[in-house]
């Protein structure tokens, strides 16, 4: 009746669909991923990588691969910050708009790095590939179905125009801003809409070099003109990245953006007549809109599909990239048996409010960087290590506050439930690893050297659940020893206390201390935690 069944099929093979692959295939889940282009992107899009996005590439076991990607250290281009001058000759009158505080030793193993999505794709491909994802480039969705027993896709080879059919279990799109899912599920966006238009060009210009003084930024601006464009180069080499503005209501097009008016843009905000080839020209919207649910059925929208926003922040494919990991873990536990339907809502629940919350925060961030940010916009300003790592999740699998904030106007990773669970650097052997390793393929429950009582109680309670579990005892003299600070005191509970962390490091619940009958405890919140109850 099918020509091919797959647990999960994944429309978009840009760096949220093919992280889903990935993500999906470290926990043993086959998939496919169809994908209209006819290879990997061609350009250095998306050049940031966050600290949280670094973590999860080395969860799945590609960190080293992504981080061997990086042209020399492009920390210290992060630590430069947003500027923003009149002329890029003008460079040593900077005004400094932003300086966004990103990771850091206590914060995180990882560090942000600049890396074009030219180059990370590829790698993305060639790991999901490994880990058992079928990427059919040439191929696009043409419609679907879904029942109560999984979803029917026809999809179209664009180069030989035949179609066949794709029976999955869930369907995940990751399909961009202009999501053919969501349209097909009828899901409506809610937000400002379109805030502004603007043009990627990407160019050439080895005078530049010269001009900038070997400045580092995330992002400079030039207000030559009138206007501002933006210029960025964090992926490391050429060509370099502008993005000037065009005005629809003016009566603008992109077909007004020649390859020569493109070249006089570029002079005029350097300041001087340098040399410049155009090598590609992108239109692109920056607008706020976030679907009403990112969850119908069996069908799960992801990245843009799910949340578009301006770019300010480098929130976009980060963000789609951790939509990706939080969606893969609970299809594996679904799918190996042990995951229920509710723990699948808990995606929506968690994943939109936050998806609301950052595309508010790039909003801020472009009226404060275009000079129009009202004081309550300043007021608002969550800095951006708080929103790529500092968020909380509220959902049926955190037993926390349901009223806590999503974006708390400070970091505060110290063990609460519904946030990231602390880094901390462990000995584990002769290795040294940090608490966010401990975390992929099941829970993990961490006690102290007093908690044996907890330790104990773990294995029957996982075993009468069937939730993977795995508990870990750290003290001087257990198998994990700190080795930079108190693990304790880092999650807020005491020697015999005891936090319950999620696959994907979140912490589900926590007790500062031994109270009640240990395995009644935990058989309470383990399977609440993986919505069993």
């Amino acid at each position: 009746m099918y020509d091919l069944r797959i647990p999960v099929l994944v429309v978009g093979g840009g760096p949220v669909g093919l992280a889903t692959a990935l993500f999906c295939g470290r926990h043993g889940l086959r998939t496919m991923v169809l994908e209209k282009r006819d290879d990997t992107s061609t350009l250095p899009r998306a050049p940031g990588l966050q600290a949280r996005t670094m973590e999860l590439f080395r969860a799945a076991g590609l960190g080293p691969d992504i981080r061997a990607l990086e042209m020399g250290d492009s920390h210290p281009y992060f630590e430069g910050g947003i500027i923003k001058v009149r002329t890029f000759a003008e460079i040593d009158d900077a005004e400094v708009l932003e300086v966004p505080s990103l990771d850091g030793p206590t914060v995180s193993p990882e560090r942000v790095m600049g890396c074009g999505q030219d180059r990370y794709e590829k790698v993305l491909v060639a790991k999901a590939r490994e880990h058992g994802a079928e990427v059919r480039f040439g191929c696009r969705l043409v419609s679907f179905e879904q029942d109560a027993e999984g979803v029917t896709a026809v999809v179209g080879d664009n180069a030989t125009g035949r179609r066949f059919t794709v029976r999955a279990d869930y369907l995940v799109g990751a399909d961009g801003a202009s999501s053919r899912t969501r349209e097909a599920l009828g899901v409506r966006r809610d937000g400002r809409g379109t805030v502004f238009n603007a043009l990627s060009v990407y160019f050439r210009a080895p005078e530049l070099e010269r001009l900038l003084k070997d400045r580092k930024f995330i992002l400079c601006y030039a207000s030559a003109g009138g206007g501002l464009m933006g210029l960025s180069r964090l992926h490391g080499r050429d060509p370099w990245l502008a993005a000037p503005l065009y005005f629809p209501e003016k009566g603008e097009t992109p077909a007004d953006f020649t390859d020569e008016r493109c070249v006089d843009i570029v002079r005029q905000a350097a300041g001087r007549d340098i040399d410049v080839e155009i090598v590609d020209k992108v239109p692109w919207r920056g607008a706020q809109l976030v679907s009403e649910t990112f969850r119908a059925g069996r069908v799960f929208l992801a990245g843009d599909a799910a949340h578009v926003h301006p770019p300010a922040g480098g929130f976009g494919a980060n963000t789609g990239i951790h939509d990706a990991h939080n969606l893969a873990w609970k299809l594996a536990a679904v799918l190996k048996g042990w995951g229920t339907d509710a723990l699948l809502d808990t995606y929506d629940a968690e994943r939109r409010p936050l998806g609301i919350a950052m595309s508010e925060q790039a909003l801020v961030r472009n009226r404060i960087r275009h000079g129009y940010a009202t004081e309550a916009d300043r007021a608002g300003f969550v800095d951006d290590v708080v929103i790529t790592l500092g968020y909380r999740y509220r959902s049926g699998s955190v037993l926390a506050d349901p009223g806590a904030r999503v974006l708390s106007p400070e970091l505060r990773l110290t063990g609460e439930p519904g946030t990231r669970a602390p880094h901390v650097w462990l000995r584990h052997g002769t290795a040294e690893i940090s608490t966010i390793d401990l975390f992929w393929d099941s829970y993990v429950l961490l006690t102290g050297p007093g908690g044996g009582a907890w330790a104990q109680a773990a294995e029957p309670v996982a075993r009468k659940l069937g939730v993977p579990l795995r508990t870990w005892t750290v003290g001087d003299r257990a198998d994990l020893r700190p080795v930079d600070r108190d693990w304790a005191e880092a999650y807020g509970v005491g020697p015999d206390g005891a936090v319950l962390v999620r696959p994907d490091a979140f912490v589900s619940w926590r007790a500062e201390r031994l109270e009640g009958d240990p395995q009644e405890v935990l058989t309470d919140v383990l399977s609440r935690a993986a919505c069993q109850d």
